[in-house]
């Protein structure tokens, strides 16, 4: 939904009523993670999926119907039927739609979402979907205040706690208390949706393969930095799709710029005096992936040189080097490609075997929870 903001915005502003469709949970092989959203306007047409084209048409009746009513809905769409024409979910998923009417009488602090999403600010939307109480209610979760109330201070506390934690790990779940706020009961439904700021990728080495890198780590969602010491090559000319150029050394900026745990790190210097101090130093941070660009014999050579730095064996595991999955690719593109892959494959802690050589859901991970 984080894509669908600056758009959302401006039909908030202009006073117009929209119908806003998201995914709130998903079993077995759902196309769409929690988050995902869809908005319908009478005037604009509309935005974004829920399902990949499953059930867009009836979450679009719903959104007008939503729209007409003021009156917010749960739905939940499965298997569809022997019937061509059933509305349903071919994949054999089953996903859970919330559709609710957005304008400035039911969501009046819409606006503090988009400023904080502008501003790359953490926010979490907590919305009241099922239970005793004010189904389609909203509460605005930041780090240092919240906005919003579901009319019970104990269940309010409850759920801030709970969007605080989901936000720490940027993760989206739908969640469940008692009337008052107990953990332990299931009778009030609550989605949480973090909208934190995107994770970072650092690419290090401005060489050419490092464009076509710089490129897909956008494309898959991260800020991506650019980092070289050399000012020659790292420039806004060679590489325009950058969020950030550093003209730094490697080590030296990682050092400024700890990685948290959704940073990847990419090392293209296959230099030992750029890669091994910065390896030694990222190595035993909390990175989600750190690979190394170099041939075998030079990741044996730089296995070698970081045992020297007092790089312990258990942190050596973490690194991927040679980078990347054996595509056979050669060109850049193709090796950003397979750098891609791999970074995928680790933040699903997924097999990288083929989907026919695999069994159980294709798209549903618990590793991959999490949604902007």
């Amino acid at each position: 939904m984080h894509e669908l903001l600056p758009k959302l915005s401006q039909w908030f502003t202009s006073g117009e009523r929209f119908g806003l469709v998201t995914v709130v949970n998903t079993f077995s092989s759902a196309p769409r993670p929690p988050g995902a959203a869809m908005a319908v306007s009478a005037a604009h047409g509309v935005v974004g999926s829920v399902s990949g084209g499953c059930v867009e048409s009836a979450a679009y009746d719903l959104a007008h119907e939503a729209i007409a009513t003021g009156t917010p809905m749960l739905r939940r769409f499965g298997i569809s039927d022997d019937d061509a024409f059933a509305v349903g979910l071919t994949c054999g998923g089953i996903i859970d739609l919330f559709v609710e009417p957005v304008d400035a009488s039911s969501f009046p602090d819409f606006p503090l979402l988009v400023d904080a999403a502008a501003h790359e600010m953490p926010i979490a939307v907590a919305t009241f979907l099922e239970g005793p109480g004010p189904v389609g209610a909203h509460r605005i979760i930041t780090a240092e205040e919240t906005t919003g109330t579901f009319g019970d201070d104990r269940l309010d506390a409850s759920v801030t706690e709970a969007g605080q934690g989901l936000l720490d790990i940027g993760e989206t779940r739908t969640t469940y208390f008692g009337p008052s706020g107990e953990r332990m009961r299931r009778d009030v439904t609550v989605f949480i949706h973090s909208f934190a700021p995107p994770p970072r990728m650092v690419v290090f080495g401005a060489i050419d393969f490092a464009g076509a890198v710089v490129k897909i780590g956008k494309y898959l969602g991260y800020h991506v930095t650019l980092c070289d010491a050399r000012p020659i090559f790292a420039t806004r000319a060679r590489f325009p799709d950058a969020d950030e150029i550093v003209v730094d050394w490697p080590h030296r900026y990682l050092e400024a710029n700890p990685p948290d745990e959704r940073t990847v790190l990419c090392v293209l210097t296959h230099d030992p005096k750029f890669d091994v101090p910065l390896l030694a130093q990222a190595l035993p941070s909390p990175a989600a992936y750190i690979g190394a660009m170099g041939s075998r014999r030079t990741h044996q050579r730089r296995l070698t040189e970081l045992r020297e730095h007092g790089v312990t064996e258990q942190d050596l595991a973490r690194l991927h080097s040679p980078i990347g999955l054996d595509l056979g690719g050669r060109t850049p593109e193709e090796t950003a490609i397979s750098i891609a892959a791999q970074i995928i494959t680790c933040r699903n802690q997924a097999s990288a075997r083929p989907l026919s050589a695999t069994r159980g859901p294709i798209h549903c991970r618990e590793a991959a929870t999490t949604s902007r």
